[in-house]
């Protein structure tokens, strides 16, 4: 987004992952070197913008202290860039990123003018971040995780919100929350940090949400976000506004949760109750979240961002009533720090109850990098509360699995339920012959 705006940029990282490596060498960004070299850093920069994964100990971090630099972490930024334009934040431990996508899809159909910065694709959105000189409305996805290694506040406090929407509060990233209720603390603080005259929108379909309700002080108007009147026919999911029938793509309870915040969103905005519903009828989702990646008369293949419980939970669940018929198949993989928790390890139980069959994958490598504990097969069925799941801790076995499942006879599901790629494998029905023919 600097780039185009006509900025100089450069920029490093250890790991660089799709799409982000395609865009950046799309524009001639892509780093000629991998990792940190604290040659890079000399008094021609005017600053630097810090992510999350970079540590303290940095050597270009180090640099640019030794020399003066100006260091700013991404919300820092962000925050810098729009300080003067009408400032929308899209928070949550889930569907946040779906939420912020959906307004944006209703937004770009209406004409409306705004700058925004998401943690997915979007269809018919080249880049996740867009930032202009002229607009007076901006768009964020706002984090809860830490800022940077400087700076241990989460992100979205970073960003004064005119209007901020809270989606769900369900405990995560255990690694730097390391209970409920300091996770539910970085929600109470940012409800308290709005401004007077900004507006604050709590999900009313999350109880967590409705309950932090009783423990915010907030200067901000409240708002409950208000669901939707829903037809559900085979497998079709219709809104009824206006005196209107509007058929839409997206499917599952917490994604018509998802469109009453996003909603709720645009009201505020200017953007009628009619004109939102007919504007989002052909949003299909945010990249990775419910995104089919095959569809075809006995074989569906949906990739997912879940990986916390209550995401899980939510999608297998939105799956099986969506194909109530068929069989479904779900594959999880354990990959956060979180996941590696043993008292995290049982906010799983009975997630995956909903599916047909359900496989759940745990990279050695992952386990190696983020955590010392012991997991085995009994703490695992202890955890998710059934001696019916396959666990996986070997790629080679996971592909076997994966291609056999795809062979299935008779109409089946297959979703893909994960925060990485399943050791590398994601696009596994792409490129299988066996999902060709």
């Amino acid at each position: 987004a600097l780039h185009k705006a006509g900025h100089v940029v450069s920029g490093s990282d250890d790991e660089i992952f799709e799409p982000a490596a395609s865009r950046l060498r799309k524009h001639g960004l892509f780093p000629s070197d991998s990792g940190w070299n604290e040659n890079r850093i000399d008094e021609s920069l005017d600053y630097i913008i810090l992510g999350m994964h970079a540590k303290a100990d940095n050597p270009e971090v180090l640099k640019a202290q030794e020399l003066g630099i100006k260091i700013m972490s991404f919300p820092e930024f962000l925050y810098d860039f729009s300080k003067n334009k009408r400032r929308v934040v899209i928070a949550g431990s889930h569907g946040k990123t779906t939420v912020t996508s959906m307004i944006i899809h209703v937004l770009h159909k209406l004409n409306y003018e705004f700058d925004y910065a998401v943690g997915s694709q979007i269809e018919g959105f080249e880049d996740s971040v867009s930032l202009s000189a002229s607009s007076n409305l901006i768009i964020i996805e706002g984090d809860e995780y830490l800022t940077s290694a400087l700076d241990k506040r989460p992100k979205f406090l970073w960003y004064e919100a005119d209007v901020a929407y809270i989606n769900g509060v369900a405990w995560d990233h255990i690694n730097v929350f390391p209970t409920y209720q300091i996770y539910l603390e970085q929600y109470i603080k940012l409800a308290n940090s709005l401004n007077p005259g900004s507006k604050l929108i709590l999900n009313s379909a999350d109880n967590d949400v409705l309950q932090l309700e009783k423990n915010i002080d907030t200067k901000a108007e409240l708002i409950l976000s208000q669901m939707p009147q829903v037809s559900s026919e085979e497998g079709k999911t219709t809104i009824v506004t206006g005196g209107r029938l509007i058929p839409i793509s997206i499917f599952g309870e917490h994604n018509i949760a998802n469109l009453a915040g996003a909603q709720a969103v645009c009201a505020q905005l200017g953007v009628s109750s009619l004109q939102f519903y007919i504007a989002i009828a052909d949003f299909k989702g945010a990249g990775k979240r419910l995104e089919k990646l095959i569809e075809k008369d006995d074989l569906v293949v949906i990739r997912d961002f879940a990986h916390s419980p209550s995401k899980v939970r939510a999608s297998v669940k939105a799956v099986k009533s969506k194909y109530p018929d068929w069989k479904v198949i779900a594959f999880l993989e354990l990959h956060t720090f979180s996941s590696f928790n043993e008292e995290f390890l049982k906010l799983y139980q009975n997630t995956l109850d909903p599916a047909d069959e359900a496989i759940v994958f745990i990279n050695p490598e992952a386990l190696k990098k983020k955590s010392t504990l012991e997991i085995s097969r009994d703490l695992l069925e202890e955890s998710f509360g059934s001696t019916e799941i396959s666990f996986v801790f070997d790629t080679q076995h996971l592909q076997r699995l994966m291609d056999e499942k795809v062979l299935t006879e008779g109409k089946k599901v297959i979703l893909l339920m994960s925060s990485a790629n399943f050791g590398g494998i994601t696009n596994f029905a792409l490129n299988s012959n066996s999902a060709d023919s």
